[in-house]
């Protein structure tokens, strides 16, 4: 395997991202069933994501193999309600963590949630936050082994 970089996306990575979230968008709807699979999906969520991002300190970090791209994800530094106790109220979120389906179990979103760890605590926070759908059995196996652990749940109804 080559040997895999990190960096901070750029202006002109913004199709390929969008592919990424294309990709996930489709993996995603059919365990869930509420994503959507076409392609201005995934490029109204790149611009929502970025809006988001930028608002909140955050960056999407890009791995990649060869210059070619096989992981992505987004992450910001926030803030809970002012009920959280002050030590761990600011933290690090991981808003989306994608890699290429080719790519999976070699150890890339690892990389990013290490890098994910170090951003967060040179912001000199520490705690970081990630979510997934319960559906996604693997990301939540994934996120487990990384030492993350249920916090909040979200339940919904459909009505």
């Amino acid at each position: 395997m080559p040997p895999i970089t990190l960096r901070t996306a750029l202006p002109r990575d913004r199709d390929t991202v969008v592919e990424l979230i294309h990709r996930l968008n489709v993996f995603e709807a059919d365990l869930v069933g509420d994503r959507r699979r076409d392609y201005d999906g995934a490029n109204a969520y790149y611009d929502e994501l970025m809006t988001r991002l930028m608002r909140r300190n955050g960056r999407i970090v890009l791995a990649e193999a060869d210059g070619i791209v096989v992981g992505a994800m987004g992450f910001s530094i926030d803030q809970d309600a002012a009920y959280v106790a002050g030590d761990v109220r600011n933290h690090g979120t991981v808003t989306d963590l994608i890699v290429h389906a080719e790519w999976r179990g070699k150890g890339i979103g690892r990389m990013l949630l290490n890098e994910a760890e170090r951003l967060t605590r040179k912001a000199g926070y520490k705690r970081l936050m990630i979510g997934a759908l319960v559906a996604n059995e693997r990301a939540l196996r994934t996120y487990g082994q990384f030492g993350f652990e249920p916090y909040v749940a979200f339940l919904k109804k459909e009505l």
